[in-house]
């Protein structure tokens, strides 16, 4: 729990939980999973003559010589929701870091003071401002240079970037900007790996990493359940990041 007091005989300091937080952004990742399922939902069950009915029921379009037939737009659908779940995903993953380094940065501050005074306050405040506008490899190198924080998703949520950058500069192929040394651009994605079990009890699950790979010149093509592995990736990234902020609370005498 951090404390972001007033000076003087101003209000009473305010209360900010990390597991509030933590629980907060787990919530709102929830509703983007969800989301995701009911627009693939949609899209398995979408009949072509309810498109036809729905797109001439005002008699009337904006172009209408440029109106989609139901397979491309289909087709359409599809690239729009790909390219919006995985910028949804880097933001949250912003969001994740952000969240984090403002608990560090508090914590931090308060570490050598029973009660954080109004300077320190200001250096953690700047802090935040600096650290939301700088590029995720920067936002990466001070959570680990500034509190000895290491994200081993580090990799894949660069990757979510490049990924990015090619879909919106060049129709989805992969170019050399986007790949790593050894000519990839790559993911290591959570999933969840069903086990065998015993006969009469259910089958139990254990998440385990799938590595995701497209080499230069390759376009970018994800299945549905990639699209779903995304989100699970994140879950994990940002679980990964809380209890790093609790760990380092608890070794600078955090409560």
């Amino acid at each position: 729990m951090a404390e972001n007091p007033e000076s003087g005989n101003g209000p009473a300091p305010k209360q900010i939980n990390l597991n509030e937080i933590a629980q907060q952004f787990m919530a709102g990742l929830q509703r983007h999973f969800d989301m995701l399922a009911f627009n693939l939902a949609a899209r398995e069950g979408a009949q072509e003559g309810a498109y036809i009915r729905h797109a001439n029921a005002c008699s009337v379009m904006p172009s209408a010589p440029h109106h989609l037939n139901f397979e491309h737009v289909q087709a359409y659908a599809r690239d729009l929701m790909m390219r919006q779940l995985l910028n949804d995903t880097l933001n949250l993953a912003a969001t994740a870091l952000n969240n984090a380094h403002f608990f560090l940065a508090l914590i931090q501050a308060k570490a050598s003071a029973t009660v954080l005074s109004p300077e320190a306050q200001k250096a953690a405040q700047d802090a935040q401002k600096s650290f939301i506008s700088a590029p995720f490899h920067e936002k990466f190198n001070r959570l680990e240079t500034n509190f000895g924080v290491l994200c081993p998703l580090e990799d894949t949520v660069i990757s979510l970037g490049m990924a990015l950058q090619a879909l919106h500069q060049q129709d989805g192929i992969v170019r050399e900007p986007q790949v790593d040394e050894n000519g990839e651009l790559a993911f290591d994605l959570k999933t969840v790996e069903i086990e065998e079990s015993e006969s009469g009890t259910p089958p139990k699950g254990r998440i385990v990493e799938k590595r995701k790979v497209f080499r230069e010149g390759e376009a970018i093509v994800l299945a549905d359940a990639d699209l779903q592995s995304f989100l699970i990736t994140i879950a994990a990234f940002a679980d990964h990041l809380f209890r790093a902020v609790s760990k380092f609370g608890q070794n600078n005498g955090a409560t």
